[in-house]
């Protein structure tokens, strides 16, 4: 059983979010949820950023010390979009990651603001839309190529969908695609069936 610990996108802690952690449970997992949003839903992508904008890191470092407070140090990190980029600090920067499974996003590891170099042995998984906006159009995309094709990352595994939603693999936002969530989270379970 892998522990997990699941963040969510700039929405907040949605109905599809908790569905994910429902079905990572199903199949065999303790999944942690942390609502950095104190239960806020932000109605559209917008007002999510502005929210998250709002969000000071100290603020954010705190909600996210007392949750890890309580759980062991050998963790899996899994998020979506800004949730992918906080899931991806804390496997690059908290020792004991077992692996990390971004969706939506990926801050390459020569970006400016990056989170150092990817630790060795942790294996991650990279899910996005092929013409997504934020994903593909702004970099996240190109950057994931780079970092799965270089030299000793046979543990980095990147997978691409047609379309161009963000937060598509939400299944309670009307940018769900349920073809492409469903083959996310057959590969995410594959993925971590080593940990169950």
């Amino acid at each position: 059983m892998a522990t997990i610990v699941l963040f969510h996108h700039v929405q907040g802690l949605t109905p599809g979010v908790q569905a994910m952690a429902a079905q990572l449970r199903a199949a065999g997992h303790a999944v942690h949820t942390l609502d950095l949003f104190a239960g806020k839903l932000p109605k559209d992508l917008e007002a999510g950023i502005r929210m998250a904008n709002k969000l000071s890191e100290d603020k954010i470092q705190e909600r996210v010390d007392k949750l890890f407070s309580k759980l062991p140090e050998e963790l899996v990190y899994i998020g979506t979009s800004w949730g992918a980029a906080l899931a991806q600090q804390c496997a690059q920067q908290r020792p004991g990651a077992v692996a990390a499974i971004l969706l939506e996003s990926f801050v390459g590891l020569d970006a400016e603001w990056s989170f150092g170099p990817w630790p060795e042995n942790v294996p991650v998984q990279i899910h996005g839309m092929d013409e997504d906006p934020f994903f593909a159009k702004e970099g996240d995309l190109e950057a994931a190529q780079d970092f799965a094709q270089g030299e000793g990352r046979e543990l980095a595994q990147l997978f691409t969908y047609p379309g161009n939603k963000h937060l598509f693999t939400d299944s309670s936002l009307r940018s769900h695609d349920p073809e492409a969530r469903a083959l996310v989270m057959e590969r995410m379970i594959k993925f971590l069936e080593p940990y169950a």
